[in-house]
């Protein structure tokens, strides 16, 4: 089998995993881009047919699982707003269930109770609970558990 099939059928498995993002069709067109190297080298169709499968299994039984492993992990660091969450902040207006201002990290920040029937006063100490577009929801220290 001539190398430049197994370069089309790398191309036609790259572009099947393109669309899949299923690390599998990745891996089985690395295997082909394998084969086309081993026919570029004048080696029959047996060999190649056994560096393909020979690829193939060690991409999948090995590559793979590391690889699925590896994109389940959460980031060690937070980034943006998502780094805010969890901060202590200080109330600088009273707030509401709709309205209020905070300082958090050296920033002033438009906010909202996290629990809609609390008011809390100036000068408290709050969590943030997460981020709202540009608002911080946030709930009192002290109510905490």
């Amino acid at each position: 089998m001539p190398w430049f099939v197994w370069l089309l059928t790398a191309a036609a498995l790259g572009a099947a995993e393109f669309f899949t993002l299923t690390l599998v069709f990745g891996l089985l067109a690395g295997a082909a881009l394998v084969a086309a190297v081993v026919a570029g080298f004048g080696i029959g169709i047996l060999g190649q047919l056994v560096a393909l499968g020979a690829a193939a299994a060690a991409g999948l039984l090995i590559v793979r699982p590391v690889a699925l492993r590896h994109m389940a992990e959460q980031p060690l660091t937070r980034e943006g707003s998502d780094a805010l969450i969890g901060k202590r902040a200080e109330v600088m207006q009273e707030v509401t269930a709709t309205r209020g201002l905070i300082k958090l990290s050296g920033e002033e920040w438009s906010a909202r109770a996290l629990d809609e029937s609390l008011v809390i006063p100036v000068g408290a100490l709050v969590d943030v609970m997460e981020i709202d577009g540009a608002k911080a929801v946030v709930y009192p220290r002290e109510l905490l558990p």
